[in-house]
């Protein structure tokens, strides 16, 4: 007898495999940027190192563990949607030794709060929320629940991206010179319908939500020559994640060259190229309660 899938267990197998791959490109993103990470937490207004820290959306746990990097004396509850990603979190941070000082917490982050039914984050000294903020569905309310579950003098760090990553030269493909910079303004469409949050400034709403500012800083990736296998990868899975946004927007002739780029066989595809960067800007913003 054949056996049917049920649409539920079609759903979850759809939703297993984009976990997966999302939890790819965050690992990689971790590995090629790490040092950038380091710097902004470095750079962070902490004055008293902090004990208690928050990760909102954290991922596979690249913020995480680099805070427990930072501040050896600190526990963190790091809270995300997927399962998956907090379970590829628990297996790092036991790698390295820490788990003992990492709580994950899954949770929407749109209900993350005591008060919608959540876990009980405590009253931290430090929140940190990188790439998450633009995807939350009330900003505003989740800017103000963020403050009140603050200790007082506690810090938010609001790390956004700026810019998707480039990773190849301007004349580049041979066939299509200038088919990234194409891609992603296709793509700028469908995150302003999806993700109308992604690139917002958001001193002006923390002000609002009741905290003070207290630097604000951009910070510029700009690797070159960058040959390693993690990079390769990198542009890979960042490209695949833009195919699949560009479809209906591109010609067929920037169709065709984006798809050789992604052949892993072709010795034209980004895993062979030997001229590939990572350029790219993530802003942060330190805000008090």
């Amino acid at each position: 007898m054949t056996h049917h899938p049920t649409p539920h267990a079609h759903e979850h197998r759809h939703e297993h495999r984009l976990d997966a791959d999302q939890a790819e490109i965050l690992d990689l993103d971790a590995d090629v940027l790490a040092e950038h990470i380091a710097s902004i937490i470095r750079w962070l207004p902490v004055g008293n190192a902090p004990r208690q820290v928050v990760d909102l959306g954290c991922g596979t746990g690249a913020g995480t563990l680099a805070l427990l990097d930072r501040f050896p004396e600190a526990y963190v509850t790091a809270v995300d949607s997927s399962d998956a990603h907090l379970r590829r979190l628990r297996e790092k941070a036991s790698a390295q030794g820490v788990d003992d000082r990492v709580r994950t917490v899954l949770a929407d982050l749109d209900t993350a709060w005591p008060d919608l039914g959540a876990p009980d984050l405590g009253a931290p000294d430090l929140v940190w929320a990188s790439a998450s903020m633009h995807h939350m569905a009330d900003p505003v309310r989740t800017l103000r629940q963020v403050h009140d579950t603050l200790a007082p003098g506690g810090l938010f760090a609001v790390v956004e991206l700026a810019g998707f990553p480039r990773f190849l030269p301007e004349d580049a493909p041979a066939q299509a010179p200038g088919l990234e910079e194409r891609a992603h303004a296709a793509s700028e469409s469908h995150h302003a319908t999806h993700v109308p949050h992604r690139g917002a400034d958001w001193g002006p709403m923390l002000t609002a939500a009741g905290f003070t500012v207290e630097g604000e800083r951009t910070v510029t990736v700009d690797i070159e020559n960058a040959r390693s296998q993690a990079v390769g990868r990198y542009a890979l899975e960042s490209l695949r994640r833009l195919r699949g946004t560009v479809t209906d927007a591109l010609s067929p002739g920037d169709l065709a060259a984006l798809d050789r780029l992604l052949d892993t066989e072709s010795p034209h595809g980004v895993l062979h190229r030997t001229d590939l960067v990572v350029r790219t800007e993530r802003t942060v913003w330190a805000a008090r309660r």
